[in-house]
């Protein structure tokens, strides 16, 4: 193994907890702009949510394997670009979808789709693709990793809240829509204090090899936007709903990324460092690209 494959980041079980509870957080507030009749809504228009469960589950995992084989990185980084492809979509989307002039409706539709469907998608993408490269499979091997424990994990921290959520807004509209707003600015700024304070206690670390795997970030976000936006004019979809699609594969749920490595793989040093850097670097070309986008006509 090489030296970023050995390293265990410091991260303690109390953090870990305390993350999980952060997300489920997080999720909760995004819930609290979903109805149980945007779902339904899905069958009568399921052309864009179809394109956008493809983009993420299937072509963003097909397109990182073929960058792990073409760039051949450590076990551990390759590993790390896998996992990050394998989450949903990342709770800033709908933020930025918004300011990018995107259909923000089918943005928060798509990442409650891809909430749900991460119970079984996500387990099932990081071993399938994971066990194709021969260095990442070793790592899997080595830590026995169980598809049912992640899948459980994801239902506890994403899916519980999600619906929990998505029950306030039907039940009691009038409080979902009171707490809407607070809550998503309170736990977005929790969320990115705690991201901050982890990176803090492993800044030598971080330091020392994100070097690394920037270029691989960079590149791996690259084609993630470029994946989502190429589906949606594969499925003739029009430049809004285009624009969230594109961003709702290339802004990934790190956050539960590093549960994951964290809870089933030690803080192995590459894999947190890349989804670490994933989640600084994706909030930043998000955002750009939004301002780039929101000039342009809406054809």
């Amino acid at each position: 193994m090489n030296g970023i494959d050995e390293i265990m980041l410091n991260f303690s079980p109390g953090s870990l907890t305390l993350l999980n509870g952060i997300l489920a957080i997080v999720m909760f507030s995004i819930a609290l702009d979903l109805r149980v009749d945007d779902f339904l809504r899905i069958l009568k228009a399921p052309r864009p949510v179809i394109a956008g469960v493809l983009s993420q589950f299937l072509l963003l995992p097909l397109v990182t394997f073929i960058l792990v084989l073409v760039m051949q990185p450590s076990a551990s980084i390759a590993l790390g670009l896998i996992l990050v492809a394998a989450c949903p979509g990342g709770n800033i989307s709908n933020f930025i979808t918004h300011r990018a002039g995107g259909n923000t409706a089918l943005s928060v539709t798509l990442t409650g789709i891809a909430t749900l469907g991460a119970i079984v998608l996500t387990p099932v993408n990081i071993a399938f693709w994971g066990n194709l490269y021969a260095p990442s499979r070793a790592l899997l091997q080595a830590t026995e990793i169980s598809p049912l424990q992640v899948a459980v994990t994801v239902a506890f921290m994403l899916v519980l809240p999600l619906c929990l959520g998505i029950w306030l807004n039907s039940t009691r509209e009038e409080l979902a829509r009171k707490l809407r707003r607070p809550m998503q600015i309170l736990s977005m700024s929790i969320f990115v204090a705690f991201i901050i304070l982890a990176l803090a206690a492993n800044w030598a670390f971080f330091l020392g090899y994100a070097w690394i795997v920037a270029g691989l970030v960079f590149l791996h976000n690259g084609l993630a936007l470029g994946t989502g936006w190429l589906t949606g004019a594969a499925f003739r979809l029009d430049s809004p709903d285009k624009r969230a699609l594109m961003i709702e594969t290339g802004i990934q749920n790190s956050g539960l990324g590093l549960v994951l490595i964290f809870g089933f793989f030690n803080g192995l040093g590459g894999m947190a460092i890349v989804a670490a850097f994933w989640g600084i670097w994706h909030a930043i070309s998000g955002i750009t690209m939004a301002m780039l986008i929101n000039r342009a006509p809406k054809t």
